[in-house]
């Protein structure tokens, strides 16, 4: 993954989670971190499709090493961050909290996309008393958990250590509340539903979705659109992200080469 291209993404999504943030999501999940309130029920929702992470091995910063096999039993949240990032910077404190409030429940891990000095990374963690590890991103970590285009982005694990949802930019902290008492099988009052990803939470379900966002198929015969939808799934985006069109479309709204890189593929399958 590019880290330039990560950063030019995350100013604009900055930019844009002052006015996301309490809307996305956040609309059915009004509660705090300390107290569910609300007279409704929220909703949460989980993958269905969800497939397990792979086995990783890594370091953390304090040099212990830190196995995806040894996250089994647990929730845990996979938060690739920055320090440069604000959004990032102004959930650490939830985190903080929610570690623990759930230390026996859950695992929260954090994925420094930072370039600089690892001791800078190391300094900060310690001054902002980071309660949970901190490791630097590897490729080996990107593609473990791909589709990283903003910070923070945050992955849900369930105990058995498979990605049942994926969250990208500044959220309520009761959401991963909410989500770590109904993976863990606390009671609470909440609706869970299970959904079918299309490639949103994992990219390979990609090849699942009938629709593609900003793609116009609806003039094609049904053969067409199948046919379509192959070449959307197989063809690489040149913007950088090093996904197919179909991926980016889906994960990357703001992308401006996709569009017209799936305008021209439907165009001419559309002329066949």
């Amino acid at each position: 993954m590019n880290k330039r291209y990560i950063a030019g993404v995350a100013i604009v999504f900055t930019l844009a989670a002052v006015i996301v943030l309490g809307v996305r999501y956040t609309r059915r999940v009004s509660q705090s971190l300390t107290g569910l309130t609300s007279s409704s029920t929220p909703t949460i929702q989980f993958v269905k499709n969800a497939v397990p992470v792979p086995d990783l091995t890594f370091q953390d910063l304090e040099g212990r090493t830190i196995s995806t096999k040894d996250w089994k039993g647990k929730v845990t949240l996979v938060n690739f961050w920055a320090t440069w990032c604000p959004p990032c910077r102004e959930e650490i404190p939830a985190l903080i909290k929610l570690q623990d409030a759930y230390r026996d429940q859950l695992q929260i891990i954090g994925v420094s996309f930072d370039e600089g000095s690892v001791d800078d990374v190391r300094a900060f963690v310690r001054e902002h008393k980071m309660n949970y590890p901190i490791v630097m991103s590897t490729p080996e970590l990107q593609k473990g958990f791909p589709g990283v285009f903003a910070l923070p982005t945050t992955f849900v694990l369930d105990r058995d250590v498979r990605t049942v949802q994926k969250h990208v930019g500044l959220i309520s902290p009761a959401i991963y509340e909410l989500e770590t008492r109904a993976l863990s099988g606390i009671p609470t009052d909440v609706k869970v539903e299970r959904v079918e990803d299309t490639g949103k939470v994992l990219l390979t379900n990609a090849a699942l979705a009938t629709e593609i966002p900003g793609v116009d198929l609806s003039k094609l015969t049904p053969a067409q659109k199948t046919t379509a939808l192959k070449r959307l799934n197989e063809e690489g985006c040149t913007c950088g992200c090093k996904l197919t069109v179909a991926q980016c479309r889906i994960n990357d709204a703001e992308c401006a080469i996709s569009p017209t890189i799936a305008k021209k593929i439907v165009g001419e399958v559309a002329a066949q």
